[in-house]
């Protein structure tokens, strides 16, 4: 459809014997779809991501919209084995007690107070059962 499409980055017709087609509605010419973050020219040989109708290259927009370690506050690599502790996610050497630095493995009881980790000896013994019934809750 050369002639027909419009380039989604600079709005002109696309008239070149090659476009770029992101997504199934949006069309490049090939040499405006580059990194909005560091102008790496974006072909099919590199992978892609659009964001609020702007591209980027896999680095910068892991960079800037990917998940970050809670604690260490770096992007996530593929390979990476993390840690959940509610909405957090941690790489595995950043899940530690904020008190004592020991790292908590899987299966280790801990407690998160704002963004601090705690493992069982720093935040105190698990309330018996009912004992929250009876005295106020701890924060």
């Amino acid at each position: 459809r050369p002639g027909l499409a419009l380039c989604a980055g600079c709005g002109g017709r696309i008239q070149d014997p090659f476009l770029l087609r992101v997504s199934p509605d949006l069309e490049w010419h090939v040499a405006c779809l580059k990194c909005a973050e560091c102008g790496q020219l974006l072909d099919e040989t590199c992978t892609c991501f659009l964001r609020d109708g702007k591209a980027y290259c896999k680095r910068d927009y892991s960079r800037l919209f990917g998940i970050k370690c809670a604690q260490c506050q770096a992007a996530f690599s593929s390979s990476d084995l993390v840690m959940r502790a509610r909405d957090h996610v941690y790489h595995l050497e950043c899940f530690r007690c904020a008190a004592c630095g020991r790292q908590l493995l899987p299966g280790d009881q801990f407690c998160l107070r704002e963004r601090d980790l705690l493992c069982r000896a720093d935040h105190g013994p698990p309330l018996r059962d009912g004992a929250a019934a009876r005295g106020p809750r701890s924060p």
